[in-house]
């Protein structure tokens, strides 16, 4: 009898299971690129100000790196955010333990610009940080709960959800098990 459940509940487990599908994989003689699509990790609308983090993960040539965007939007003054070698990223886990990330990206900024249409200035800052061999298996079995940001200058946390409906996007994203469902497809 225990056999016939396993059989009928196996076809929900294999769909529940994250697919690798990448925005890019190269592989020539001398490198290997995969890159996944990015998702949505942070949001915050509240009125015409806008602040969205996106996190995509890359293999690089055998080493996974995690590319991070955060897009600012608003009819206000936005200041310059940037990335230096001294950046990192903090993730406190579920279970309690915090992760580091260091940054590879040395003295980006943000961009400015202005969106015509909606009449409001914007700001994007794209950065990379590498994982280090301590904290990379932590990251496949806890979900995360705060993200730290440490810019240069500055410092900003940021609550993760386990569920994200996007009111930018339109489409749903699990964020707090980012590492759990993607880190694998880098590896």
């Amino acid at each position: 009898m225990k056999f016939i459940y396993i059989l009928l509940l196996f076809p929900l487990f294999s769909l529940a299971q994250i697919n690798c599908k990448y925005d890019i994989e190269e592989k020539t003689d001398s490198t290997y690129l995969k890159v996944l699509p990015e998702k949505v990790m942070y949001e915050r609308v509240f009125g015409d100000s806008k602040e969205f983090i996106q996190f995509s993960l890359i293999n690089n040539n055998g080493i996974p790196t995690l590319h991070v965007q955060l897009i600012e939007k608003s009819s206000l003054f936005l200041s310059a955010k940037c990335f230096d070698l001294n950046s990192k990223i903090v993730l406190q886990l579920n279970n309690g333990k915090f992760i580091t990330l260091k940054s590879i990206s040395d003295n980006t900024c943000s961009v400015f610009g202005y969106d015509e249409k909606e009449k409001a200035n914007f700001r994007i800052l794209d950065g990379y940080f590498v994982f280090t061999k301590t904290n990379y298996e932590e990251l496949k079995s806890s979900p995360i709960s705060v993200m730290r940001l440490q810019y240069v200058g500055d410092k900003k946390d940021y609550n993760i959800k386990s569920d994200l409906a996007s009111e930018i996007t339109k489409l749903n994203y699990a964020p707090s098990y980012y590492f759990i469902d993607y880190l694998k497809c880098v590896e």
